[in-house]
């Protein structure tokens, strides 16, 4: 990790302006989730950190971009750079660093460079639908799985067959790791937005309702309640949460099992990436104290 995070500095010391370098000295690491995965699966690839550093600039843009898209004003509990420095300037760093990205992966084979840069296309239309389906209550548990794939778990994928290419592994079985994992990440975050406090999330808890994101465990609530709760949860799509409709909807989450069943899938598709992978323990231990984050 410390040859990753020397080549993201080298990288964003090469763009050669100062104000880049300020601004992305704000932004928090995070887990480094996809150059941690990339590490793991080429570990002795002369190129490997390099990969691993594209792909983390590319999330890095992307979140840079999804703080502009919700305003929001927190990322990973410290100040987004659109609530510093303001919309614009966080969507030209976004810009920035993307552009950078696809400029080092010329210096991958084709398929390789290919799949990232594919999967870059695929979360900007993830992101698009995202905020189309924002705009209404939706309740189709496919239409919310599909947009989840291409936002988040597409370049999670591409990280994987990348990394898989890079060390001549069987591509497609790390690609079936890298979705899954993506997908069951993701809805175990939907999980903790519900479940956590806002200290352990760093935004407020069941901010993604507030966002009008409909996330699996509102889903399978709505289809659980009758029509006229199904009316009062969509009444509270996308507006404030007051404390006595919060304690309502966790409460009839509790008693139809929305969390429980979310995180039945979670562990499903778990289960199926670490069948793909089973011979790399390191992978599995990753899939596993990932499921456990909500307990």
């Amino acid at each position: 990790m410390q040859r990753v995070e020397h080549e993201i500095e080298r990288l964003i010391e090469e763009v050669g302006y100062d104000e880049v370098s300020r601004l992305f000295g704000t932004l928090s690491g995070g887990k480094r989730l996809r150059a941690k995965l990339i590490l793991k699966i080429a570990p002795n690839h002369e190129k490997v950190a390099l990969l691993a550093a594209i792909v983390e600039l590319i999330h890095a843009a992307s979140l840079l971009h999804d703080d502009v898209i919700d305003e929001s004003i927190l990322r990973r509990g410290v100040a987004s750079v659109n609530a510093t420095d303001g919309s614009k300037t966080a969507v030209m760093l976004g810009d920035i660093l993307y552009s950078k990205a696809f400029s080092e992966l010329v210096a991958f084979d084709r398929d390789i460079a290919k799949v990232i840069a594919s999967s870059v296309t695929a979360l900007s239309k993830g992101e698009m639908k995202d905020v189309k389906m924002a705009q209404f209550f939706n309740s189709d548990e496919e239409k919310y799985l599909d947009m989840l794939y291409l936002k988040t778990a597409t370049l999670i994928e591409a990280a994987a067959i990348g990394a898989a290419l890079l060390a001549g592994k069987d591509a497609q079985k790390y690609g079936v790791y890298g979705r899954n994992l993506g997908l069951s990440f993701q809805i175990i975050d939907d999980i903790l937005d519900i479940t956590a406090d806002e200290k352990t999330l760093g935004k407020p808890a069941m901010n993604d309702f507030v966002e009008g994101k409909c996330t699996l465990p509102y889903i399978y609530l709505y289809n659980a309640l009758n029509s006229s709760e199904k009316q009062r949860l969509a009444n509270a799509h996308a507006k404030h949460i007051g404390a006595s409709e919060g304690i309502w909807i966790k409460q009839k989450m509790g008693e139809h099992g929305s969390i429980e069943k979310s995180f039945l899938l979670a562990s499903k598709l778990s289960n199926e990436a670490m069948e793909a992978v089973k011979e790399d323990e390191e992978l599995v231990q990753i899939l596993q104290t990932m499921i456990k984050r909500s307990y």
